[in-house]
């Protein structure tokens, strides 16, 4: 709270002061009143002025301040009211209960928002396990009758699986921590199920389907790194060039603080312009121009819930060549003494 501000919000008592006080000297001149009297009174007259001015300043000061200064340094603003003392003087009482009424009435409607979200997810989960129901039963029947499901009848039932556990992850991330559980789980078998979940699209695309080295155990999910796994390798299916020979690399680079699984494929690669955006929401880049029904969403998902569990995924890539994924495992000390 600067003085000079509010010295000019003051600009009109200053101004009455000046006008009464010359007002009373001309009174005490006009009746000949003494001179030490007229000093004695107009000092009492300037001081008590002054006071009037200057106590409810300092008063105000220290409220006004900490006010500031306590809104700076909240990373949530809103919350500054629990941070201030009730100010004993009315126009900050007035604000004070403005701003109690304001944050009252913004923690009733954030509180609202939030159980409306909370029901809508519970809603679309609930829905996505309906769903998936026939869904999985279709999918059954098509791999029992496969006379009576032709390969392009497989292949959509297969997408609309994916795309059903994709909503159902990017719901559940918002509240991931009510939704996972880190323990130490095998990789190779995380690896192995991601394999046999998209065996039908890995054989009809004649792609190599390569583990090596993955006997390692991790701190993770493992339903949540399952689908992070499936949603590189579907990208890899996706994306894969027409050559001869193509493959999908999965290997483990397992270091003394941290163990990298890297998912190598020699498919169409990522132009470099947009690596940078490849984990960003609906980003589909040069390659999802081609018509191979990109979303934009797996990889968004993916980092997303990456950064839930505590894991760093990276990518790399040059076109017409490679592109290779590193989700690295940070290795718990802690957790390794107590076992």
């Amino acid at each position: 709270m600067k003085f000079s501000k509010y010295l000019k919000d003051n600009l009109s008592k200053i101004f009455i002061f000046i006008i009464s006080y010359i007002i009373n000297l001309l009174i005490f001149l006009a009746f000949k009143i003494d001179k030490s009297v007229i000093i004695s009174s107009s000092f009492i007259y300037i001081m008590c002025f002054f006071s009037i001015l200057l106590i409810p300043y300092f008063r105000k000061r220290k409220f006004y301040t900490d006010l500031l200064s306590n809104i700076e340094g909240l990373d949530k603003a809103y919350l500054v009211l629990e941070t201030l003392i009730k100010p004993e003087f009315y126009e900050g009482e007035l604000l004070y209960q403005a701003l109690y009424e304001i944050n009252k009435s913004m923690n009733e409607n954030v509180t609202e928002k939030e159980e409306m979200l909370q029901n809508f997810k519970e809603y679309i989960e609930m829905w996505i396990h309906e769903v998936k129901i026939p869904l999985s039963t279709l999918a059954l029947m098509s791999n029992n009758t496969q006379e009576q499901f032709d390969k392009k009848t497989r292949r959509i039932l297969k997408r609309l699986e994916d795309y059903v556990d994709q909503v159902l992850y990017y719901a559940r991330c918002e509240n991931a921590e009510k939704d996972y559980l880190i323990k130490e789980v095998e990789l190779a078998k995380i690896i192995k199920n991601v394999g046999l979940k998209n065996m039908d699209e890995i054989l009809e695309n004649k792609i190599d389907y390569i583990v090596e080295n993955v006997d390692v155990k991790v701190l993770t999910d493992s339903k949540w790194l399952e689908f992070i796994l499936g949603q590189i390798i579907n990208n890899s299916i996706k994306y894969k060039r027409r050559i001869e020979h193509s493959y999908i690399k999965l290997s483990v680079l397992n270091e003394k603080d941290k163990i990298t699984l890297i998912i190598e494929d020699n498919g169409i690669g990522i132009k470099k312009s947009d690596l940078k955006q490849v984990f960003d929401k609906s980003f589909t880049g040069e390659n999802g121009r081609l018509g191979n029904n990109s979303t934009g969403m797996g990889l968004f998902i993916a980092k997303n819930m990456c950064d839930k569990l505590g894991h760093k995924i990276d990518i790399a890539s040059k076109e017409n060549e490679y592109t290779k994924v590193f989700i690295t495992f940070a290795k718990d000390k802690y957790y390794e003494v107590l076992k």
